[in-house]
């Protein structure tokens, strides 16, 4: 059984449900995906699908098995996908079909990276109320006393402070599959996930 499939994220958008409700769901590109190597459980100890997504500029010429011998060339993703075991139609070289992985109404996580915001202040990164802002007050947007009141010169362990925001590994769990557009290779997740348009995506079976 294959666990989940790789994709890029489109972006949000919104659907009507059957009875005219708005759902609010997040696109998946899935295609361009390419199996590049077979790892089994007598050669490499565990059973997984390493799988490649060809860059833009490929996507629309016929791929040829010299390929997987330059995948930094050729590829820009080299990714792997857990397997109980090895499925006996899947050959290296062929396109990974993600429609054998999920359906509609399937229960699954999106796992991301989230977006990078550079440096920010306790106020943005950890929601800080700051000073007053009223006319004379110097304190404002300043995190405050990191100081520990018993001891001199330290500082407790795990204080927030200001720091490098984003570029978090992050998990968003029991989302369903709204829709599966075959013929543009997009599948509609219903809700938000971690990343930013054109970041990669996982999408793992639940249970």
């Amino acid at each position: 059984m294959v666990h989940g499939f790789w994709g890029r994220k489109v972006g949000m958008t919104q659907i009507f449900s059957e009875d005219n409700k708005v759902i609010p769901v997040t696109a998946i590109d899935a295609s361009g995906w390419i199996v590049s190597q077979i790892k089994t459980l007598d050669g490499d100890g565990y059973n997984a699908i390493q799988v490649a997504c060809l860059r833009k500029k490929y996507q629309n010429e016929s791929f040829q098995m010299s390929w997987l011998t330059q995948k930094s060339k050729f590829f820009l993703w080299v990714k792997e996908i857990t397997v109980d075991q090895v499925p006996e139609d899947i050959k290296q070289g062929q396109s990974f079909n993600f429609a054998n992985t999920v359906k509609e109404k399937d229960v699954v996580d999106a796992i991301g990276v989230t977006k990078g915001c550079g440096f920010a202040g306790v106020i943005r990164r950890h929601g800080y109320a700051g000073g007053p802002r009223s006319h004379g007050s110097n304190f404002k947007r300043k995190p405050g006393s990191i100081g520990f009141m018993c001891a001199t010169g330290k500082v407790i362990k795990g204080k927030p402070m200001p720091g490098h925001m984003g570029v978090k590994r992050r998990t968003t769990k029991n989302l369903k599959i709204a829709r599966i557009m075959l013929d543009d290779n997009v599948v509609l997740v219903q809700g938000s996930m971690a990343g930013k348009p054109g970041s990669l995506i996982y999408v793992r079976k639940c249970g």
